[in-house]
C-alpha cells in the first residue's frame, strides 16, 4: 500500500514551540488543512424557524472546476481545488432551486442539472445561466441521480420510501426521455441490517450519540441513491434510515449488470459517523477528483431547531483490493489534509492535531440562560450552544486549556440563537477576534477577523505559525442574522504536549446470540485516555468502520451490524497529546485473532 506520511507531522514539536513563542498566530494565507463540517454560506431557509440548511449534495468536475449542488441553498458553488468555494446565487424561475435533491451530469461540453422531472442545461454555469431542455415523463422522481456509463448510455436512479424499492431507468442522453421500462432495485432490510434500524420518532430528538431504537422508532427510509462503476462493477449507493438522525449513513449493493441481481455489501454501512462533534454521513455522492482520488461528499446532521437542519461534509473514499467501497470517516471532524496533498487520503488524512478544548473550564461575558452556559461550547455536541444575552460588540467567551498547549488550528462553529433571518439577506458576516493568554489576565491578538465580510458559520482557522498558549478568548465585533452572539462549539486543535494515552491491551467482544445486529465490546480504559475509538470490519485488515466514545467508559453495545457477517474489532485510544492505535484484534465470536498487528494495515487500498 502506498502511503504518504503526513508532512505536518514531521515537524519537530520543539521547533514548533520555538516558532510559536516568537511569532504566534494569524490565519494561514494558504492553509493545508480543512475541517468538517465545511465552512460554506449555508442559507437560512425561507420559512420559520430561522435556521440554516444544506443537504443531499453532489460534486461534479466540469471544465476543470468542481461544482457543488445541494438542496434548498438558493444556488450552488464552484471551486478549482475543492477547498475555496464561490457561490452562484440563482433566482427562480431560472431553476426550481427550492426543490430538494438536485442531480447533475456532464455530457460532452455541457453540464446538465435535474430537479425532479425537469432537466436544465448550461455551458456557462459560473454565470448562472441555464436553459430548460426536457421534462421526464415519470411519476415520483424523488432524490434523483444521473449516471453516464462508460459505453455512453445515460441512466436515472431515484426513489425514497420506507416501503418501496429504489428505481432505475435508462434515458436518451439527448432528449432525456426514458428508454425501456423502469426496473426496481433495492429496498430496506431492517431485520438483517442493524444500521438501517431507525432512530426515535420523538421530537426534539434525544441527545444520544447513537440512537438506533430497537422498538418504537420511526420508519426506515431508503433514499439518496447514487451510481458508480469501478473495474466493471456497478456500485448502487443508498442512504438510510433517515436524514434527521445522527446515525444517517450510506450503504451499497454491487452488480455486474444494471439489470441486477444486486448483492448487498458486507462492509455496510461504508459511510458511517454516528458520534463526535457532528454526525451523519448519508445521502451522498462519491466522485473522482482531477488527481483520480475518490471523495465522498455527504449530508451531516444538526437537527436542533428543525428536523432538516443540516450541513455538508467531505471525506476521502476508496475501493480496496477486493473491491469494497470505503469512506474514511475516522475522526472525520478533526483537521484533515486538503485534497491534492496526500497521495493516499483514504488511508490516513489526519493533520495530526488533537482536540484540546473538550470539556475544559469556560467563562463568558454573559449567558442567556442555564441551558446555554459556556460549557455548551466545549461539549463536542453540534446540537447545543452557548449564547450571550446580546449580540453587542464586546460579548466574549473564553476557555482555559488547563496547561500550556501548542495550538495549530481553531474551528469556530457559530450558532444562530434567536435568529430572525430568512433566505440570504444582505450583511450576513461574522466579525470577531481571538486572543491568547498565558495567565488569563494579559491578552495578545491571535486572529483578527474584525473586518471580515464573509458569512462563516463554521469558520476554520489554520494558524500560519503554531502558538503556545493556555487561555483563548473569542470576542464579538459584529454578529449576523438578528441572532445573539452564540457558539455551538469553539474547537481548539494542536498538541497538549503531554504523553499519548496508553494502549488498550485487553478487551472482549460478545455477539448477541438472539440478535446478530448487536455486539457488546468491553475494555479496561488505559492511562491518560480521553476517548476510545472502536474500529471494526469484515477482516483483520479491513477495519474500515469506527465509533468514537468520549471518556474511558469500559463497554459499549453496537447496534449497527449485519446478520450473518463475521466482524473483527480493535480499540484505539486518544487524548489531547496523541493517538495510540490498537494492536489486539478480536473477532465477533470472541476469539483473539491478532496481536501486535501494525496499524497501517487498517485500510488495504489498491
Amino acid at each position: 500500500m502506498k502511503r504518504n506520511t503526513n508532512p505536518l507531522s514531521l515537524i519537530p514539536i520543539l521547533l514548533l514551540l520555538a516558532l510559536g513563542a516568537s511569532a504566534p498566530g494569524q490565519e494561514a494565507a494558504a492553509p493545508r488543512t480543512f475541517c468538517n463540517p465545511l465552512n460554506l454560506e449555508y442559507r437560512f431557509q425561507l420559512d420559520t424557524p430561522s435556521r440554516r440548511e444544506a443537504a443531499d449534495p453532489l460534486i461534479v468536475l466540469y471544465k476543470n472546476d468542481y461544482y457543488l449542488f445541494a438542496s434548498v441553498s438558493g444556488g450552488y458553488w464552484y471551486s478549482s481545488n475543492l477547498r475555496d468555494w464561490t457561490f452562484v446565487a440563482i433566482q427562480a424561475p431560472t431553476l426550481p432551486i427550492e426543490d430538494y435533491a438536485p442531480a447533475a451530469v456532464v455530457i460532452g461540453s455541457t453540464l446538465y442539472l435535474e430537479f425532479g422531472a425537469q432537466v436544465f442545461a448550461s455551458a456557462t454555469p459560473k454565470t448562472g445561466q441555464w436553459q430548460k431542455i426536457a421534462d421526464i415523463p415519470l411519476a415520483g422522481i424523488l432524490d434523483p441521480a444521473l449516471f453516464l456509463d462508460d459505453d455512453g448510455k445515460l441512466y436515472l436512479t431515484y426513489g425514497g420510501s420506507p416501503t418501496d424499492p429504489l428505481h432505475l431507468v435508462q434515458l436518451n442522453k439527448s432528449s432525456f426521455q426514458p428508454v425501456g421500462a423502469v426496473s426496481d432495485t433495492i429496498k430496506a432490510d431492517v431485520p438483517n441490517h442493524g444500521w438501517e434500524i431507525p432512530g426515535t420518532s420523538a421530537w426534539p430528538i434525544p441527545v444520544f450519540p447513537d440512537y438506533h431504537v430497537l422498538s418504537g422508532g420511526g420508519p426506515c427510509y431508503v433514499e439518496g441513491s447514487w451510481l458508480n462503476k469501478h473495474n466493471g462493477i456497478y456500485y448502487l449507493q443508498y442512504a438510510a434510515p433517515g436524514t434527521q438522525w445522527q446515525i444517517y449513513a450510506d450503504g451499497y449493493y454491487t452488480s455486474t449488470s444494471l439489470l441486477g441481481p444486486w448483492t448487498y455489501a458486507p462492509n455496510n454501512p461504508f459511510s458511517y459517523k454516528p458520534a463526535g462533534f457532528i454526525g451523519g454521513t448519508g445521502h451522498s455522492a462519491t466522485f473522482q477528483d482531477a488527481q483520480n482520488h475518490t471523495w465522498h461528499v455527504t449530508t451531516m446532521v444538526v437537527a436542533d431547531k428543525h428536523w432538516f437542519e443540516r450541513r455538508l461534509g467531505l471525506f476521502p473514499a476508496a475501493y480496496d483490493k477486493d473491491g469494497l467501497l470505503t469512506a474514511n470517516t475516522y475522526l472525520g471532524d478533526y483537521p484533515q489534509m486538503n485534497p491534492g496533498i496526500n497521495d493516499d487520503p483514504a488511508s490516513d488524512n489526519l493533520a495530526g492535531w488533537w482536540l484540546l478544548s473538550y470539556g475544559k473550564p469556560a467563562q463568558a461575558s454573559s449567558t442567556l440562560d442555564a441551558a446555554h452556559g459556556p460549557a455548551k461550547a466545549f461539549d463536542e455536541n453540534v446540537r447545543s450552544a452557548w449564547s450571550a444575552q446580546t449580540a453587542n460588540p464586546g460579548e466574549w467567551l473564553k476557555v482555559d486549556l488547563g496547561k500550556p498547549c501548542q495550538v495549530n488550528a481553531i474551528q469556530v462553529n457559530f450558532a444562530e440563537q434567536d435568529s430572525t433571518a430568512l433566505g440570504r439577506p444582505a450583511g450576513l458576516h461574522h466579525q470577531y477576534t481571538i486572543e491568547r493568554s498565558d495567565n488569563g489576565l494579559t491578552w495578545t491578538m491571535l486572529v483578527d477577523k474584525s473586518q471580515n465580510l464573509r458569512d462563516v458559520p463554521h469558520d476554520y482557522l489554520e494558524l500560519a505559525t503554531p502558538a503556545r498558549t493556555r487561555w483563548l478568548r473569542l470576542t464579538n465585533v459584529s454578529f449576523p442574522a438578528g441572532a445573539k452572539f452564540s457558539v455551538r462549539d469553539l474547537r481548539v486543535f494542536g498538541n497538549g504536549l503531554g504523553a499519548a494515552p496508553g494502549r488498550v491491551n485487553s478487551f472482549t467482544v460478545t455477539r448477541n446470540a438472539a440478535d446478530g445486529r448487536q455486539a457488546t465490546i468491553a475494555w479496561q480504559p488505559p492511562a491518560g485516555v480521553e476517548g476510545m475509538i472502536i474500529r471494526y470490519g469484515t477482516a483483520p485488515d479491513k477495519l474500515y468502520m469506527n465509533y468514537l466514545r468520549r471518556g474511558g467508559a469500559g463497554s459499549f453495545t453496537l447496534l449497527s451490524l449485519n446478520t450473518g457477517v463475521q466482524y473483527y474489532f480493535t480499540i484505539d485510544s486518544i487524548n489531547d497529546s496523541g493517538l495510540t492505535r490498537g494492536t489486539r484484534i478480536v473477532s465477533s465470536s470472541g476469539k483473539v485473532v491478532a496481536s501486535g498487528l501494525n496499524w497501517k494495515f487498517w485500510r488495504n487500498v489498491n
